[in-house]
């Protein structure tokens, strides 16, 4: 164990690191520290190659340590402009944030088991990084009156099996980096973990937060990790799930699959899954939701405004609230029009909404195509459309977010040639 008085000035926890802003030489900045890369080598402590960093777009690029000029409290220097190829991590290579914190290990005195909190790095001689220490928490009672919970540094020659496997780790320190994400980074940041790490991150995510991640993910990792869970776990995670994007994960699934987990789900949620999972997938019942905000005409636009304000509501659907007689459940009573947010804040909080209503909306049916809905949405600039079968009742709502997602090439999360060098340097310059 180290007696950590006079630690060298050269030396960067990696923990700490992540989220630290990268600079280029003139000030500006590029992105931010993700994960540092290692090799993990034989005969030598590990060496820390480079840095990934997340760039404008969500995209994340690989700079190497050899042209990091500076590393300082809130701030990495950089010779130049990055490199904007999209990191793909080699099979040599461990990443220390997604795949070497939380890791269990067994120190090689008999002292017991501890669990790798952070990594120290920091240059040698000859300008390379090495991994120099670990600070780590011991994982159970051991000898000589050795506490649980107790914290400490050790080398990296103290340990048995650094590499570990992935049965070895938890994600207590990578769940903390993500806690403040939005949904789309978060499913970014599983989309690049290792298959093992993904699901371990998964496990220990809130049903809520993983059904936000599974919205926002590309139809292989979203079905990957869904398959994975045990059947229970997989039907609460649909059931706060939009039905629009649980009906599309569905679809992906094995009937047999996808039956039984419909039969796990609460049974309103269930009902509304199937009745969307019955419309071709380029339809405007294919697309909607069957929750957009229903209001009867009594309402207030007080009430409307609390409405929009509720956290679980997309910005395209919290725009618009659909005015219906009851039923105000999907399929409702008949529907009558839709105010518009920004009209009903020009309003005082007791009007009713029946006295605001645009009546004159255009409406779509269940079985009209994606380029039906696509015009009408660009036509009249809306955020969002209603869907009315033949008796005039709402059945939901299509969003532009949603029509987007479909629009879209199915790799589209995956595609590099959106960004360029000049494009990140106008990002960065603002």
């Amino acid at each position: 164990m180290e007696n950590t008085r006079n630690r060298p000035s050269t030396r960067v926890f990696v923990a700490r690191l992540a989220g630290t802003t990268v600079f280029d030489p003139l000030g500006d900045a590029v992105g931010k520290v993700a994960d540092v890369v290692l090799l993990l080598q034989l005969r030598d402590a590990p060496r820390a190659v480079g840095v990934v960093v997340e760039v404008p777009g969500r995209r994340r690029v690989f700079l190497p340590l050899s042209r990091v000029t500076s590393i300082a409290p809130g701030a990495v220097i950089t010779t130049g402009l990055l490199n904007i190829r999209r990191f793909t991590q080699r099979h040599v290579e461990t990443l220390v944030v997604g795949e070497m914190l939380d890791r269990v290990v067994e120190m090689k005195d008999g002292s017991g088991k501890v669990t790798i909190r952070d990594v120290g790095i920091e240059k040698d001689r000859g300008q390379d990084w090495k991994v120099t220490r670990l600070f780590v928490q011991r994982s159970s009672s051991g000898p000589l009156g050795l506490r649980k919970g107790e914290t400490f540094m050790v080398t990296p020659e103290d340990v048995v099996s650094l590499g570990g496997t992935p049965e070895q780790q938890g994600a207590t320190a990578l769940l903390a980096t993500m806690e403040d994400l939005k949904p789309a980074d978060l499913a970014d940041v599983l989309h690049n973990l290792p298959d093992a790490r993904r699901m371990a991150v998964a496990a220990e995510l809130s049903d809520e937060r993983l059904a936000d991640a599974l919205e926002e993910l590309g139809d292989d990792d979203s079905v990957s990790i869904l398959s994975a869970l045990d059947s229970s776990r997989a039907a609460d995670v649909l059931d706060v799930m939009q039905p629009d994007d649980a009906a599309d994960l569905m679809s992906e699934l094995p009937d047999s699959k996808a039956t039984e987990l419909l039969a796990l789900m609460e049974p309103e949620e269930a009902e509304d899954v199937r009745r969307l999972m019955a419309y071709d997938e380029y339809t405007a019942g294919g697309l909607m939701t069957t929750e957009p905000m229903i209001l009867p005409p009594e309402a207030t636009v007080a009430t409307l405004l609390a409405q929009s304000r509720k956290a679980e509501v997309t910005p395209a659907l919290a725009a618009i609230a659909f005015v219906t007689r009851p039923p105000l459940e999907s399929p409702t009573g008949r529907f009558i029009g839709v105010v518009h947010l920004q009209r009903a804040l020009r309003e005082p909080p007791q009007t009713l909404v029946g006295s605001i209503v645009d009546r004159d909306i255009e409406t779509v049916g269940p079985d009209d195509s994606i380029g039906t809905v696509t015009r009408l949405l660009a036509t009249y600039n809306l955020t969002a459309l209603p869907v009315i079968d033949e008796a005039h009742r709402l059945l939901g709502a299509v969003s532009v977010d949603d029509v987007l997602d479909h629009l879209m090439p199915d790799d589209w999360r995956e595609a590099d040639e959106a960004i360029t060098d000049e494009t990140i340097e106008r990002s960065a310059n603002g």
